[in-house]
């Protein structure tokens, strides 16, 4: 069914302070006034949207779907006072270990991006990861940098047909096919709940929203004809069993 294990990712960020009081020159600021003088500045630049320029944003979790052979599971990197580098360093030695497949929901547009600014920016290494065929000519067709390939799959890029006028968020693709979603949780909650020391919730959100993106994986791997409607059910299953023995709150909540 699978020719590799599937790992399955989900970033979550705030605002890199530390970097943009010193670009903007604010020493002495509070966190919360730095916030708002990048946000300002990008409104500027952008002519309205505040959204971060992508090397602004500091990783305080990493969530993932493992699947390999019958296994089956969901976790977060790395702990709550693990630094970003930490973060980075287990995602990247995750590669390395498994050579997976990676499955994301806009991975291209933003989680990636980010993973990569990040570790530049932590001096992470990773040979696998920007491997393209220099040493392993496997990866010359097929690696985790070109967009159309295969050894990473962002399904909203697939979906969608590689248009972004034809893109879709997860929650209400998540919801289409009768999955949870958010459930109560969004991405512009992050820096609220980070402030306020709130890790854990932050991490718990980040793994729901990997348990959507790997479901509507194994329905996108059902209607290629790559599962079939036993093999399909199977793995359904298999999630459903797996959360419920987990008996995590937040996980028994989207069993529910």
């Amino acid at each position: 069914m699978f020719n590799s294990p599937i790992l399955v990712f989900d970033i979550e960020t705030v605002p890199d302070v530390a970097s943009g009081r010193a670009v903007l020159e604010l020493d002495g600021i509070d966190d919360q006034d730095v916030v708002r003088a990048m946000s300002h500045r990008r409104r500027q630049k952008t002519g309205g949207s505040d959204f971060l320029a992508l090397h602004y944003h500091r990783i305080v979790a990493i969530a993932v779907v493992l699947k390999e052979d019958d296994g089956f599971r969901v976790w977060s990197l790395g702990d709550t006072d693990s630094t970003e580098k930490e973060l980075l360093d287990r995602f990247f030695s995750g590669l390395e270990r498994y050579d997976p497949t990676l499955v994301s929901w806009n991975g291209s547009g933003f989680d990636l991006p980010v993973i990569h600014y990040r570790a530049l920016y932590n001096s992470v290494v990773s040979k696998r990861y920007w491997e393209t065929g220099d040493t392993d000519r496997e990866f010359k067709w097929n690696n985790y940098a070109n967009r159309f390939h295969w050894r990473h799959i962002d399904l909203m890029d697939v979906l969608s047909g590689f248009q972004a006028r034809a893109t879709a968020p997860l929650d209400e693709i998540s919801q289409l096919l009768g999955l949870p979603g958010k459930m109560g949780v969004s991405g512009s909650d992050v820096w609220r709940y980070y402030n306020a020391g709130n890790i854990d919730v932050i991490r718990n959100y980040c793994e729901t929203d990997v348990l959507n993106t790997y479901l509507i994986y194994l329905r996108f791997q059902h209607i290629r004809g790559r599962l079939t409607n036993d093999s399909y059910t199977l793995e359904i299953n298999r999630v459903r069993s797996s959360l419920a023995q987990d008996g995590r709150p937040h996980l028994k909540k989207f069993l529910s």
